[in-house]
């Protein structure tokens, strides 16, 4: 769904100066056998997504919402995660002077895109348990825009590009426009859930609870995917390779870490 169809252009009286921010946390999940496996899932997950790549999904959005970017920073951490800033505006700039600023650029220098007023953000969080096997790797993203374009546009090619196991969602509408009789405009489209704007085929892979406080034009979202092979989740071995106690001990540790982040608190594995 196409947020800027759903209503009728409206009649403002000069610039749209609402704010909508999506944010995201993407959580991936894996397990692994040895301390040197957990070093290596890091570093694969680190190379994954490295500065350049997310670039290249960070460009992608601002191409999805209709918005120029006007400069780009990006950095890749030690001993690992990687940041892009970019800035965006949702007017025409000069291409040339946007060509010019990304030859400056390169992945092992910040790299910094600007919105005007607006930004699209993506910072990587790789980690391990110290003794437990589970690896947890999360993006979060945030997509902010001022103006008529909006983020939601882009939600469901961030849900594909991730592939994530949970996945956290806010979008929240800021701030007031007028319209030409000077009557103050709080939100510029209609919106009831998140959910509202995935697409079906992803939506029937996650379950999905909200938290919406619409007074505030605040909505939450939170996924969880329902059903995933375990092999996905094992990292230089297969189940085929371990036995069925072993089976049972990884995928009830597996569901602990997804549970836990799904609901926000520290659980027993009584309880899952």
């Amino acid at each position: 769904m196409n947020v800027g169809s759903q209503r009728e252009k409206m009649k403002l009286y000069g610039f749209n100066n609402l704010t909508k921010t999506l944010s995201f946390n993407m959580y991936d999940i894996c397990y692994t056998k040895t301390v040197e496996d957990r070093i290596a899932y890091i570093e694969y997950i680190d190379e994954q997504y490295n500065a350049e790549r997310l670039t290249g999904i960070l460009r992608e959005v601002a191409n999805i919402i209709g918005a120029q970017i006007l400069n780009i920073s990006v950095q890749d951490y030690e001993p690992q995660g990687s940041s892009v800033t970019i800035l965006i505006s949702d007017e025409g700039i000069n291409r040339e002077l946007e060509s010019a600023r990304a030859d400056r650029c390169s992945a092992d220098s910040v790299l910094l895109a600007h919105l005007d007023k607006s930004h699209l953000t993506v910072h990587t969080y790789p980690e391990y348990h110290p003794d437990g096997g589970v690896c947890t790797f999360r993006a979060d993203i945030d997509v902010s825009t001022c103006g008529e374009i909006s983020p939601l546009n882009a939600l469901n090619y961030l849900i594909n590009k991730f592939d994530a196991d949970i996945i956290t969602m806010d979008y929240r509408v800021r701030g007031f426009t007028r319209d030409i009789y000077g009557k103050k405009l709080f939100i510029d489209h209609d919106l009831v859930s998140i959910q509202d704007y995935i697409e079906p085929e992803i939506a029937r892979k996650y379950q999905m609870i909200d938290v919406n406080v619409y007074q505030e034009h605040i909505f939450h979202t939170k996924c969880k995917l329902k059903e995933a092979d375990l092999d996905e989740y094992l990292f230089h071995f297969t189940k085929d390779d371990i036995s069925a106690r072993e089976i049972a001990a990884i995928t009830a540790k597996l569901n602990k870490e997804r549970d836990e982040i799904f609901y926000g608190r520290n659980m027993d594995i009584q309880e899952i």
